[in-house]
């Protein structure tokens, strides 16, 4: 028998490349949604540069990361919001139970999950749109209300390029320390970008947590109320 006809996803590559702590941290490093040179990986986990050069090899070839070029430096970033997701469903299992109880507090309360808002504060965000009527609960994804239309154009997010991209619109993405489906998708990412814009949060240094500034508490309780 052809043993061809039988060929699926080829997850035994795909289990070889995340199957080690050094990779897999450089995924959870990158997953802060900013791209990060070698040297930077290399301090973030521990190994020399020349080791995290072999690492991030292995990811090139497993299409998990992607590089390009800044100036005279080589940058590494997740290679798309799909493999974001696998890293952050990576980290919902390995949560699991009481060791949520465990993670840091600064990351509970607010980060960035690849380049939407997560913690409580994208949940209380999320949930605020629902309650408003602005979002509704689909299968597998979130769909924007008429209302929910009108509110993100008056809250200066332009609805059709986000529209344009290539990816899932409103995907409903499972919060690891809240262990609930926040916003994510192209929605999702450019309000964590018009936030951002706005001055509202910044970020933490070295990690994926969000500082929600004293202008932040203010707008997001004008526009979301207490979360």
């Amino acid at each position: 028998m052809d043993r061809t006809m039988n060929a699926g996803p080829d997850l035994t590559t795909l289990a070889t490349a995340v199957g080690d702590a050094t990779r897999i941290r450089m995924l959870e490093l990158l997953m802060e949604g900013r791209a990060l040179v070698a040297k930077e990986l290399a301090f973030g986990t521990g190994v020399s540069p020349a080791t995290a050069t072999a690492h991030l090899q292995r990811l090139e070839q497993a299409r998990l990361v992607r590089a390009t070029r800044q100036g005279r430096n080589k940058v590494f970033r997740i290679a798309t919001p799909t493999v974001a997701r696998m890293v952050e469903a990576l980290m919902t299992v390995a949560v699991r139970g009481p060791r949520v109880s465990v993670t840091p507090e600064p990351l509970r309360a607010a980060r960035y999950c690849y380049d939407h808002l997560a913690g409580r504060l994208g949940m209380g965000i999320t949930d605020a749109l629902l309650r408003a009527g602005h979002l509704a609960l689909r299968k597998r994804a979130f769909a924007l209300t008429p209302s929910g239309e009108a509110w993100f154009q008056d809250f200066g997010i332009d609805l059709a390029p986000v529209r344009e991209q290539r990816r899932r619109f409103a995907h409903r993405c499972l919060d690891w320390s809240e262990r609930r489906d926040h916003l994510a998708g192209a929605l999702g990412a450019a309000l964590a970008a018009r936030v951002f814009s706005l001055g509202w949060v910044e970020r933490q240094p070295d990690s994926r947590g969000l500082i929600v500034t004293p202008g932040g508490q203010r707008g997001i309780k004008r526009h979301f109320g207490a979360l």
